[in-house]
């Protein structure tokens, strides 16, 4: 491996490393960001290596630098939470329904949308890789795929079909919060594996160019998923007075 392979595997190490102990907390009035010098020695990196992280970080909203000042965390408020490393890094925290919640309702405002577009626009290999998720959910169901990875497929498929570009940009992120939100609502259901029912009716909405079915067959599976997130964390008080815990 190259030196130059070598700083970019240990600059993105420190991204990763740092970003991490930024959104959970780490650094605070009483423990700031450490200094420059600090961190190359705790990491071993050339000034120009931690440099560059720290200017990915800034990038990110997570940081602020400015000459003679030094480096600090900047407020949650500030952060980017459309990058798909920051969500990452957000999901590692202690769970979080506000979090969850909100993620729900971003994708009830895109995806029902994207299914539409995906009806009127898609091209034949959309509607085939869109099909492939469906096998693949359906495989999952015989134990012979990832459930999880097959239901995010499916997800990330409908969004390139819609031929929109700047949803095709959110497929990363999709992806990132999917794996943390499928889980979850599968859990609170008491199942591992998603609707394949509830996901083919997206698909042949999709394929027989029905944008409106499209759209309501998934606003409907997102909207369920959102009402049991809700559903699950109004119940947490009760349950917690039923069993004495204050």
């Amino acid at each position: 491996m190259t030196a130059r392979a070598l700083g970019r595997n240990l600059t993105g190490s420190i991204v990763q490393d740092l970003g991490v102990a930024i959104v959970t907390g780490a650094y605070s009035e009483r423990n700031p960001f450490p200094v420059e010098a600090q961190l190359c020695r705790q990491y071993g990196a050339s000034r120009t290596a931690l440099r560059e992280a720290v200017k990915m970080l800034t990038a990110k909203g997570l940081l602020g630098a400015r000459p003679r000042q030094g480096t600090w965390v900047q407020p949650e408020s500030d952060w980017n939470l459309l990058d798909p490393d920051i969500l990452g890094w957000l999901l590692e925290r202690k769970f979080s329904s506000e979090l969850l919640t909100e993620f729900t309702e971003v994708r009830l405002a895109i995806e029902p949308l994207a299914a539409a577009l995906a009806a009127r626009a898609a091209e034949p290999g959309d509607k085939q890789a869109v099909r492939d998720a469906i096998e693949r959910m359906r495989a999952a169901e015989r134990g012979e795929d990832d459930p999880l990875a097959s239901d995010i497929a499916f997800h990330v498929a409908v969004l390139r079909a819609s031929k929109n570009r700047f949803y095709a940009q959110l497929t990363e992120l999709t992806e990132t919060a999917l794996r943390f939100s499928i889980r979850t609502t599968n859990r609170y259901k008491g199942v591992k594996l998603a609707s394949v029912a509830a996901h083919k009716r997206v698909a042949d909405a999709i394929i027989a160019n029905r944008p409106a079915a499209a759209a309501e067959a998934m606003r409907r599976m997102i909207q369920e998923a959102l009402d049991l997130i809700v559903g699950h964390e109004q119940s947490v008080p009760r349950r917690r007075r039923r069993a004495g815990v204050r």
